[in-house]
């Protein structure tokens, strides 16, 4: 029998009782109480190893010997969550307003918004240069996704917006958005014939191009879906679906004029039945509820103490003046029937989530929309949601969640777990428990960007990143 050395024996010894070399993380969260959004739980004694941009470790504390890194935060048991998506915003204004679009990205990273969805605007070729920049980390915001710009008839309401008015002006539209490498298509429709609509809607789905926005008010929301439509943007058009002439007003091609006798006929009974007939398709909607009651208390609010205004740039509050204006010479009738519209639209939104249609949390902030301002007024929308219904989790998964699933992005973002992108923001108080809870944000971290408080509130008193 070969016997070893006695100096092979002390080496084997010795390392043997050599301490095992810890894993080394670019960033180590300590001490945090994981949000489970999609579960809705809460796991205390949490720590995170980060690695660039991507979640690489969630372990007990009882393990934290075994880990290190040059950089710690201590959550203190703070609560911990992926950041907030807001799934419906705006970039827009002309030329002359570039630089107050790009200085409204602050205010989401102050508002724990880590990813919007741009919806189409007159400034494409600047907010698809920010979406790269900030892809690069080279420009403190959001990331972005982005239609470029809509789609709309001969006659877009919207500058910027690409005019269809023919069959084969479809191809080169969808030729430059493209070219463009957007993400998506968005749809206005506020001048394209139901024939024209579903045409496109097709073009898109032939390319595997995502295709959200509005239906034209004539046209037919079961045949758009058959046809490969996505979503739908805000509430207004299913309202036909509910009432008994909603086929015979959207052939005589009313448009908003339909609307009183719709809601004079409206019926539940109906609209469940549509519901339930959407739900069966792999279908999202954004019902936008906070631009619409911000609209409709326009003439009666006054907006000029809001804390967050000094933030927005002079050029962009001049275009919240058409919106007031509006709502300034709306006669008593007009006012009622935005009331009527929008308690029927906000009845939608509970048996929409519970029927399986993928509700989309969006705020419609941007120019033009007066006083919804970036970030704030996604909390709003969330608020909402819950007023509507939806319990806490189910409002935040209609962000954070729902967000990610629209563009198949599922495996990446939505969660606190190995191989999810680090967009992480650490809350004082608990969200599930009461929904204005999200406002309670201490740190915001996204790729290797960390806004702590003292961050965060500068953010909210300056229009440039600091």
């Amino acid at each position: 029998m070969n016997k070893l050395p006695v100096c092979c024996f002390t080496l084997i010894l010795m390392v043997a009782c050599q301490p095992k070399a810890k894993e080394k993380f670019d960033l180590l969260i300590i001490n945090a109480s994981v949000i489970d959004i999609a579960g809705g739980k809460v796991s205390s004694g949490k720590l995170i190893g980060i690695n660039k941009d991507t979640i690489r470790l969630v372990a007990n504390m009882a393990s934290a010997d075994r880990y290190e890194s040059d950089q710690i935060i201590d959550a203190k048991e703070k609560f911990v969550m992926p950041g907030l998506w807001d799934n419906h915003v705006h970039f827009r204004g002309g030329d002359s307003l570039i630089n107050e679009n790009k200085n409204l990205l602050p205010l989401f990273i102050a508002h724990g918004v880590t990813t919007v969805r741009d919806m189409g605007g007159d400034i494409s070729p600047n907010v698809l240069q920010w979406r790269n920049e900030i892809k690069e980390e080279q420009l403190a915001g959001p990331n972005i996704f982005t239609s470029g710009p809509k789609l709309d008839g001969a006659d877009p309401f919207w500058a910027g917006s690409i005019p269809i008015g023919k069959l084969e002006e479809i191809k080169p539209a969808l030729d430059s958005l493209e070219e463009l490498n957007v993400d998506f298509a968005k749809i206005y429709a506020s001048s394209l014939s139901p024939e024209l609509y579903y045409q496109i809607v097709k073009a898109c789905e032939k390319r595997g191009l995502k295709v959200t926005g509005h239906i034209p008010l004539s046209a037919d929301h079961f045949e758009a879906v058959e046809f490969g439509l996505d979503g739908v943007e805000h509430l207004f058009s299913f309202l036909s679906l509910a009432s008994p002439i909603g086929d015979s007003l959207r052939q005589q091609n009313l448009g908003f004029g339909m609307f009183p006798q719709i809601i004079e006929s409206y019926d539940e009974d109906l609209a469940r039945d549509a519901i339930a007939k959407l739900a069966s398709e792999d279908f999202y909607v954004t019902p936008t509820l906070y631009v619409s009651q911000v609209i409709m208390q326009l003439a009666d609010m006054d907006h000029s103490t809001d804390s967050l205004l000094p933030l927005i740039g002079p050029g962009i509050q001049k275009t919240y003046k058409r919106r007031l204006k509006q709502a300034q010479n709306r006669d008593l009738e007009g006012k009622q029937l935005m009331l009527d519209m929008d308690i029927r639209e906000r009845s939608l939104v509970l048996p929409m989530f519970q029927a399986g249609i993928t509700i989309l949390a969006g705020s419609d902030c941007g120019p033009s929309n007066s006083y919804v301002y970036p970030g704030a007024s996604l909390h709003s929308e969330l608020e909402l949601l819950v007023e509507m219904g939806l319990t806490p989790r189910e409002a935040l998964s209609t962000s954070l969640i729902s967000g990610p699933k629209f563009f198949e992005l599922d495996e990446y973002y939505g969660g606190i777990e190995v191989g999810k992108v680090a967009h992480i923001i650490l809350l004082t108080e608990n969200p599930l428990e009461d929904i204005e809870n999200i406002g309670s944000i201490d740190l915001v971290l996204k790729g290797d960007k960390i806004y702590d408080r003292s961050k965060l509130k500068a953010l909210k008193t300056s229009t440039k990143m600091q």
